[in-house]
């Protein structure tokens, strides 16, 4: 029988969310700070291309760790408890991210700061790899079955919401200080606030209790020795799938959302059009908030219609929407045609960030869901999420920028080839 959310359901949403959106800025505040750490953490001699090159090199070593961190927390999740490692996973975040704040630069201990600089970020990277995973069984074991992924959808809006959080945190700062200001140690200040945040996390996930579906399982013995051998052993297409979702959501999350901001300046530029860097901030906040909403309502069609039906209509939408945005960016497009676009494809590349968990716990029994969704997941954005930066900041700087259009077109069908697939050879495990 359907039901609709109870206030224990209301209140364990809204606390799971509120703790993902702010360990999710503590992960990528530092992107929006990148041509700070540039200049700071590496030699002043190197050329600017390679010195950001570098420092996007950086900010993906955080995803070169999330396989440590979330296959091991998932191991614990599938075997003691979800709850107990989503405790751990904010409080692995928090220790780093002030760390961040108060790190010494290179002009201070020369060679070390970009050596701490990389380990802070694989810190964060171990901590961030049990986070999604466990925060999406989390919630998934707490939903109602007939609002499932809708609920899973404000989950990860919230999450998207972070880099939203992270932005405005940005245009204060850049605001109210000067480039010197910020330069000469205002640029830590969004760490240290991270750092409280991360605290804050912490104190509000002591109300979550454990999901029932786990008590269920403890209490019919249901519970896996060793998971991830299941997963790896008995799993193998779903967790290719579920490896190529993940793919999707990297491109929609680190391309549209937290490279192509820093890229637009330059490339309105070349067109004659000057737009400055707040201007850009402003229109990657919108588009996050159009990302939110998009995540809300796939997962409300995904309720009702099925995950891979609703997934080839949104992922149709977006490429065509995706490939006009980059098309009109860089062959001399007006600035409201390029924002017009640019929005719709944000608002339509929630593909990405709900498709992958909708299709992982639309795939996984309950007894290893955690080490299975953590496994392919996190895998898969080590990978991409590794390659992705270096890649299109190669592209749209020292090679042809509209390559990076057709890798997120091939993203767009990557997403409706999973959902042919599910739709053909596997049926949902929350259905029955």
């Amino acid at each position: 029988m359907a039901r609709g959310f109870s206030r224990s359901d209301i209140k364990i949403l809204g606390l799971s969310s509120l703790g993902g959106m702010l360990e999710f800025y503590d992960f990528i505040i530092f992107v929006f700070f990148a041509s700070y750490i540039s200049h700071l953490f590496f030699p002043a001699t190197l050329d600017p291309f390679w010195s950001l090159l570098n420092t996007y090199g950086t900010f993906a070593a955080g995803y070169l760790a999330r396989p440590l961190g979330g296959i091991i927390m998932a191991h614990f999740g599938d075997k003691n408890g979800r709850k107990n490692m989503f405790m751990l996973s904010i409080l692995l975040m928090v220790i780093p991210t002030f760390a961040l704040g108060l790190m010494p630069t290179f002009e201070t201990i020369g060679y070390a700061a970009p050596v701490f600089l990389v380990l802070v970020r694989l810190l964060q990277g171990i901590a961030i790899g049990g986070e999604l995973p466990g925060a999406w069984v989390f919630i998934s074991e707490h939903a109602p079955k007939n609002r499932l992924y809708y609920s899973v959808g404000v989950l990860t809006s919230a999450v998207v919401a972070g880099i939203l959080l992270g932005s405005i945190v940005t245009m204060i700062v850049k605001n109210v200080y000067s480039d010197a200001d910020i330069q000469g140690g205002m640029w830590r200040l969004p760490f240290i606030i991270g750092g409280i945040f991360g605290v804050i996390s912490i104190y509000l996930r002591r109300y979550l209790s454990e999901t029932p579906v786990f008590k269920q399982m403890q209490e019919m013995n249901d519970i896996e020795k060793m998971p991830i051998k299941t997963v790896i052993k008995y799993h193998k297409l779903d967790n290719l799938m579920s490896m190529l979702v993940s793919w999707v959501l990297t491109g929609c999350i680190v391309v549209m959302i937290l490279l192509m901001p820093n890229f637009m300046p330059g490339a309105f530029e070349k067109s004659g059009i000057e737009v400055g860097r707040i201007t850009t901030i402003y229109m990657q906040m919108v588009c996050i908030v159009l990302m939110c909403a998009g995540c809300f309502i796939y997962g409300k069609f995904s309720d009702k219609f099925g995950v891979s039906k609703a997934t080839i209509g949104f992922s149709g939408i977006f490429i065509v929407a995706v490939f006009a945005y980059f098309y009109a960016l860089y062959n001399g497009a007006g600035f409201n045609t390029v924002l017009t676009l640019y929005l719709i494809a944000g608002f339509f590349g929630c593909i990405g960030p709900c498709g992958a968990p909708f299709f992982m716990i639309a795939l996984y029994p309950n007894k290893i869901r955690f080490s299975g969704i953590s496994f392919s997941y996190n895998i898969a954005y080590a990978i991409a999420g590794g390659v992705t930066p270096p890649f299109a900041v190669a592209m749209v700087h020292k090679f042809d920028p509209m390559y990076l259009a057709y890798y997120m077109v091939l993203l767009g069908f990557v997403s409706i080839f999973c959902a042919i697939w599910f739709m053909k050879y596997r049926k949902d495990v929350n259905r029955g």
